[in-house]
């Protein structure tokens, strides 16, 4: 089974176009399944059981392997883990002539969560915190923040920023291949492009237009990893108890678009959702700018 859920990634990614980070998902989820079942379900597995064998997998299979996810993992895991089943063996009904045993098996029911958001003054007491770092180092992380907040890029988005994708004219990002493999053009506020000025003026390498915008001081490209730890001491100095991580502010950066009267289409637009439902989870947040509409 390893051997086909590689050809089903590689195809994912190829004529689904999937973004880099689903691939990888769903290769993890797979492999995931694949140990389950080799591990505890011997009526999948070869004369030998050496392997999963794809063809003996069934319906009851899956849910004893969502039954233990379940286990330890929230609902929205086991839906994730079930939606990459599923997409395999649509692939596999697709490619080889053969059925699908989980096509009518449903999803579990996902508990709604809102999603944490700060006020607008506290989201500026965020952004302008200065702390104990000076230099370019300040500002590049001013310019994250602004980032970050003034277009509501997903981290990934704003960590794969190149220089070329920023006109300062307009006012305007481009966002390349973010989720779903779909390009993008977002509104930059003018404290987010004065702050990305100001970065490219102190950074400390010689900036070009494919150079990443957002840098460590050696020049390499900076981890979306350390964009949380940069939000994260952000927090600590500007003395927000409230738990944020950079996707809070895209989540800030609809709710306070949303509080201020922009519609929802606009707002889905520059978030890149497929879908306007992801985007009404938002309007649970803003529960006063709803009643007023």
């Amino acid at each position: 089974m390893i051997g086909e859920i590689e050809a089903f990634a590689q195809a994912l990614g190829k004529a689904s176009r999937a973004a880099a980070n689903t691939v990888k998902g769903y290769r993890h989820d797979l492999a995931d399944f694949n140990r389950h079942l080799m591990e505890r379900a011997p009526s999948a597995l070869d004369e030998k059981r050496e392997r999963v064998m794809p063809e003996r997998i069934t319906v009851e299979h899956v849910r004893g392997y969502l039954a233990d996810v379940m286990k330890h993992a929230s609902r929205a895991t086991t839906q994730r883990r079930l939606f990459a089943i599923k997409a395999y063996f649509r692939w596999r009904a697709a490619t080889k002539d053969v059925e699908n045993p989980v096509r009518t098996m449903r999803s579990p029911k996902v508990e709604k969560r809102l999603p944490q958001v700060i006020g607008e003054r506290d989201t500026a007491r965020l952004v302008e915190a200065e702390g104990d770092i000076e230099g370019p180092a300040a500002l590049r992380n001013r310019a994250i923040l602004e980032v970050l907040y003034s277009s509501g890029l997903r981290v990934s988005e704003l960590t794969g920023l190149c220089w070329r994708d920023i006109d300062d004219d307009l006012g305007m990002v481009m966002v390349r291949a973010g989720k779903g493999n779909k390009d993008r053009l977002v509104p930059l506020g003018e404290p987010a492009i004065d702050a990305l000025k100001a970065w490219r003026g102190a950074m400390p390498i010689r900036w070009t237009s494919e150079g990443a915008v957002i840098t460590n001081l050696r020049g390499g490209r900076l981890t979306p990893r350390s964009v949380q730890n940069i939000v994260a001491r952000r927090l600590v100095d500007a003395g927000i108890n409230t738990p944020l991580t950079p996707h809070g502010l895209r989540h800030c950066f609809a709710t306070h678009l949303l509080n201020g009267g922009a519609d929802l289409r606009s707002i889905q637009e520059m978030l890149g959702h497929s879908s306007l439902q992801t985007t009404q989870r938002y309007t649970h947040v803003s529960v006063n700018r709803l009643k007023e509409v």
